[in-house]
């Protein structure tokens, strides 16, 4: 008898399998989802704050995106803004290495 695959948080979506994985990446994948937990990653905003940060978003898909990672547990709605929670600041760290890799990359891409 197949195993069932894990449920996958509410409000992601993923691959039909399940993998939580391939749900985690689906809501990376989507736009300005990357950008928003970058620069959420010093500290909170206010929603007008992370506008601008963003390079003037829409609001209505800055918003859509906030929803997506909030439901996700990456980021919490604070008396400052919207910050990232302990989940979305481990999510952060796990790009710390891939950030480094791209630099170096981004270097060598002009040689």
């Amino acid at each position: 008898m197949a195993k069932q695959a894990p449920a996958t948080k509410p409000g992601v979506r993923g691959s039909r399998s399940g993998r939580p994985i391939m749900a985690l990446l689906d809501l990376l994948g989507r736009r300005w989802t990357l950008r928003i937990v970058w620069e959420l990653r010093e500290g909170a905003l206010t929603s007008r704050a992370l506008r601008t940060a963003c390079d003037e978003a829409s609001p209505t898909i800055l918003q859509t995106r906030l929803t997506e990672l909030r439901e996700a547990g990456f980021v919490e709605l604070t008396d400052d803004g919207y910050g990232l929670t302990v989940l979305g600041r481990e999510l952060f760290q796990t790009f710390t290495p891939l950030h480094r890799f791209a630099e170096r990359w981004s270097k060598q891409e002009g040689s």
